[in-house]
């Protein structure tokens, strides 16, 4: 069971009985004053003057605009972070590209060179493979053969 939950008492026979009496606590004795002006807060609250607005309790009229002012400080912590994730990941992007965009320049002169006449030949001779040395010929027909 939560510690924090009703527990049924238990079922005391009723008697007479002496009360137990809690003993009062002995008085501590009284700190010492501290010096004025040495911590931040005292500083801060003998140079802001904010007293008077505390004055006659916590001021709830003015709690709808001091959340608003809250999600508009979040929405602007949360959109900053989105930005500079969103930059740092076309930084990455970019060092992508950069990359692909040299191997394909390597590539693209690695095919250009490959598919020279010069290469194919010396490519394909081991297959017995070999360049013509005849030119084409150009086969001519009349209108009424075809």
């Amino acid at each position: 069971m939560a510690v924090n939950t009703v527990r049924p008492q238990v079922n005391r026979p009723k008697a007479n009985t002496v009360r137990v009496v809690p003993q009062a606590e002995q008085p501590r004795p009284a700190k010492p004053p501290r010096q004025k002006g040495t911590s931040l807060f005292e500083l801060l609250d003998r140079y802001t003057k904010v007293d008077w607005f505390f004055a006659e309790g916590l001021p709830v009229r003015y709690l709808p605009k001091v959340l608003f002012l809250m999600v508009v400080v979040l929405f602007y912590i949360g959109n900053t972070h989105y930005a500079e994730r969103t930059l740092r990941q076309i930084d990455k992007t970019k060092a992508e590209t950069e990359d692909l965009r040299a191997d394909y320049t390597t590539l693209k002169s690695d095919y250009m060179e490959a598919s020279k006449q010069s290469e194919v030949a010396r490519n394909v001779a081991p297959y017995g493979i070999v360049e013509s040395s005849t030119p084409p010929i150009q086969v001519v027909l009349k209108k009424d053969e075809y």
